[in-house]
């Protein structure tokens, strides 16, 4: 991966902070987008300390428009694309029955639209270079969970959406990822969207029990070097795929007392 040119959208936080610096670590050079370019600025003067090049372009990739700068930012800085990770994105905790439509647009704008926004517009220069793209995806994007309508119902057209380009891009030689973590211990639970599209704050799962953000970055730089198809990440998000193959039913019931178990939860 030395000298790839990599973008990253959602880039300061998470799993996009730790691929970032695990993408400059291994010698790649990285693009990285996300909504606040403080922070932006911060992590490009981190990399560029350790001896890293990188650029930056501030990006909400709800608009289309940003992610197409994104994309402009590496030609020109770098001349070329070899790699897309969409991994921005974000959450919700909220009924269907009780969740305002704004906020499931929401979801689909930023999680959806924003990976099919800059796909778009990095695709001519990554195929040009037999490169990869890559979706960070989640379990909830394999199997519903309850309370986040929005959020699997985002994944699971991410996972259409990738499957079909992967599809009609064969003869180009063209890699797509789809990337599915566990729980991960990140912001995404903190910034989780509720009913009324406030921020959920407090994260009610026990975070450092999870896998790290940095173990995830890890996994997927392997599977990207190994141009793999699929990766299901953690133990239980393994068994969890596994088990909703022969039974789905008793598997919903599982997750719906998991999940309900949780504070504040909304269901019970």
């Amino acid at each position: 991966m030395r000298n790839k040119v990599v973008v990253i959208t959602g880039a300061t936080s998470g799993i996009g902070k730790a691929l970032a610096y695990e993408y400059a670590r291994q010698g790649s050079k990285v693009v990285l987008g996300a909504r606040t370019f403080e922070k932006l600025t911060e992590i490009a003067r981190e990399i560029k300390d350790r001896g890293g090049e990188v650029a930056i372009s501030q990006t909400d990739v709800a608009n289309e428009a940003d992610c197409k700068n994104l994309i402009q930012t590496a030609i020109e800085m770098f001349g070329r694309i070899d790699i897309l990770i969409n991994n921005a994105g974000i959450s919700m905790r909220a009924l269907l029955d009780d969740v305002q439509l704004h906020v499931l647009k929401r979801l689909m704008d930023v999680n959806y639209w924003g990976t099919v926004y800059c796909t778009k517009h990095a695709l001519p220069y990554i195929l040009k270079e037999k490169g990869s793209i890559v979706a960070v995806s989640s379990i909830g994007g394999l199997i519903g969970l309850p309370g986040r309508t929005g959020y699997s119902a985002s994944k699971f057209a991410i996972n259409g959406f990738m499957e079909s380009l992967r599809t009609e891009n064969l003869p180009n030689g063209l890699h797509v990822l789809m990337a599915f973590p566990g729980f991960t211990a990140s912001n995404i639970r903190n910034t989780a969207l509720l009913a009324d599209g406030s921020l959920q704050g407090d994260s009610p799962r026990e975070e450092e029990k999870m896998m790290s953000a940095e173990e995830v970055a890890v996994e997927i730089y392997a599977a990207v070097k190994r141009r793999k198809n699929k990766l299901v990440l953690t133990r239980l998000g393994k068994i969890m795929v596994l088990v909703n193959k022969y039974f789905p039913a008793w598997l919903s019931r599982q997750v719906y007392k998991t999940m309900a178990a949780e504070p504040g939860a909304p269901f019970k």
